[in-house]
């Protein structure tokens, strides 16, 4: 896992997995805050399990509470051309419209929304 600072926000690339429950969720904020001092944090989505992008199993709604609950801002970065779920794109488009939880396609983009 890699981590870089810019802004002040944590930009994390990862070629393993390292959020696959609410607790790895966890682990993962508390040690980036740790590491950083950041309250801002991009993660590229190879880094979460597959499952989180599935809606109705609930995963991604656990997972972002704990984000929101620990008041960090949070953009996940990559392609997500893949996902054709209606509810997800629509998810991901609400997401992208507030303040706390974004979906972008590169890690400029997030340093961008997470600038906001």
């Amino acid at each position: 896992m890699k981590i870089k600072n810019i802004e002040d926000i944590a930009i994390v690339k990862s070629n393993e997995i390292v959020i696959k429950d609410v607790q790895s969720a966890i682990d993962f904020v508390m040690n980036i805050k740790y590491e950083t001092n950041c309250n801002k944090i991009a993660l590229n989505k190879e880094a979460l399990i597959d499952e989180f992008f599935i809606l109705s199993r609930g995963v991604a709604g656990e997972i972002l509470q704990k984000f929101i609950n620990y008041q960090v801002k949070f953009a996940i970065y990559g392609d997500f051309s893949k996902y054709t779920s209606k509810p997800l794109k629509d998810f991901m488009y609400e997401s992208n419209q507030g303040k706390d939880i974004f979906f972008v396609e590169n890690e400029e983009k997030a340093v961008e929304m997470l600038s906001r």
